[in-house]
């Protein structure tokens, strides 16, 4: 990891730099996988599934006997772990729910508004190195809350043309049963413009990699809705001389884990605190199975020192991080003072881990900066809201000379007169 000993303003847009892949070469490649898939559908995900997963598919859709074998395949004690952080998605996104009373805004004019599922959904769920089940459980849960009709789940096959058993079965705990073996940029497509086996949808949700986000980023300006540009995962620990250094650097592997474009940064208060923990990262770094994509993404990451509480919280804010660990004496009183981030963890036992699986938040959260203008997903993210309007006579007596006089302002003299007429039957 890189060191930055406070830095000056004038280098923070460089130091908030996520990694990237070089930019037209990344939208040519997408736009070509989303062109091909519309052209030629179902033959197009097969043969990029051969291409990308090297994995000869013929039938896309999960079958329930798959399923079934599935349910049977996961051991209980990961059921029973699948079924408690179920729990606690579900009683968290159902406190989300809002009671939606008409409001009278003058004597006789009557407004509400109407909360409607999205009828169709996607759900995209990563399943290459690490089929992430967790998010069948993050998405799934509040779409069957808001009473989607139909909820369309892609996630990778592995070589042998299978899904992971737990992707399997945590969808078939969240009522999904529309399962397609299709991954990368080639699910984005297929869910957006519909094949002969996988039904178009409305809106895509899902975290991925940095094709999977351009891919949802160029289907949406066809007009598909998605959730939020959600890419390759990142965490930024601030600590001070108080955290234990073998919780931060723990806190920083599990995001290094995740990918190679993976980004883990570390704030600090002080030089001393670093030996510590960079002492701890690579003490804990030998022992993790996925060593090599850790150290890969560890070359994307920063320790930037702050000797201002204050410089320090504005910095955060420009990184805008996804996931925000404060791991400092007074983290509750710091917390109050973020405004850009996915999610935060506050103290020295809240783990970025808990709310990945199972503390009740959603994990589908804002990458690259994106948290200083978008949350993560909610339950309203499954939803959208109709309004509507009713006037009485006396009502529109009263409002009717407001709309005529904004309406002869702006020169629009039909939108008048579709007032005018009506009061001159009531005069």
């Amino acid at each position: 990891m890189q060191q930055f000993i406070n830095p000056s303003p004038e280098t923070w847009a460089e130091l908030c730099a996520r990694p990237q892949v070089e930019l037209e070469f990344l939208e040519n490649s997408v736009k070509n996988i989303l062109a091909r898939v519309q052209r030629s559908g179902d033959d197009a995900l097969r043969e990029f599934t051969r291409q990308f997963d090297r994995a000869d598919v013929k039938q896309l859709q999960v079958s329930a006997s798959e399923i079934g074998e599935a349910s049977k395949a996961v051991p209980q004690d990961l059921k029973d772990a699948i079924a408690a952080a179920a729990r606690n998605i579900e009683k968290f996104h159902e406190a989300q729910k809002q009671t939606l009373s008409p409001v009278e805004t003058m004597p006789g004019v009557k407004c509400w508004r109407k909360a409607v599922p999205i009828q169709k959904v996607g759900v995209y769920i990563p399943g290459g190195s690490a089929p992430l089940f967790s998010t069948v459980l993050m998405l799934g849960v509040p779409s069957r809350l808001a009473g989607c009709k139909e909820v369309v789940l892609c996630t990778p096959p592995d070589a042998d043309g299978k899904v992971n058993a737990a992707i399997l079965y945590a969808a078939q705990l969240t009522g999904i049963t529309k399962i397609f073996k299709v991954g990368g940029a080639q699910a984005i497509a297929a869910m957006a413009y519909g094949t002969e086996s996988i039904p178009k949808v409305y809106k895509i949700f899902g975290p991925g990699n940095q094709y999977v986000t351009k891919a949802k980023q160029l289907v949406n300006q066809q007009g598909i809705a998605i959730d939020m540009p959600a890419g390759p995962s990142e965490v930024l620990v601030w600590a001070d001389e108080t955290a234990n250094p073998a919780f931060v650097a723990a806190d920083l592997l599990s995001q290094a884990e995740h990918g190679e474009d993976s980004q883990v940064m570390l704030v600090v208060n002080n030089e001393q605190i670093i030996s510590a923990i960079t002492a701890e990262i690579d003490k804990q770094l030998t022992t993790l199975p996925r060593k090599t994509i850790a150290e890969k993404a560890l070359q994307n990451s920063k320790i930037i020192c702050m000797s201002s509480v204050e410089t320090a919280v504005d910095f955060i804010n420009e990184y805008a991080p996804e996931h925000l660990i404060i791991n400092t004496q007074d983290a509750d009183g710091l917390s109050d003072k973020i405004v850009n981030a996915g999610s935060v963890f506050i103290g020295n036992y809240s783990p970025e881990a808990v709310g990945d699986y199972a503390s009740g938040t959603n994990h589908t959260l804002p990458t690259n900066g994106y948290a200083k203008a978008s949350g993560g997903v909610s339950l309203e993210s499954f939803i959208r809201y109709i309004t509507f309007q009713k006037l009485t006579e006396n009502g529109l007596k009263s409002l009717g000379p407001v709309v005529e006089k904004m309406a002869e302002a702006e020169q629009l003299t039909g939108h008048k007169q579709a007032v005018t007429v009506r009061l001159a039957t009531l005069n």
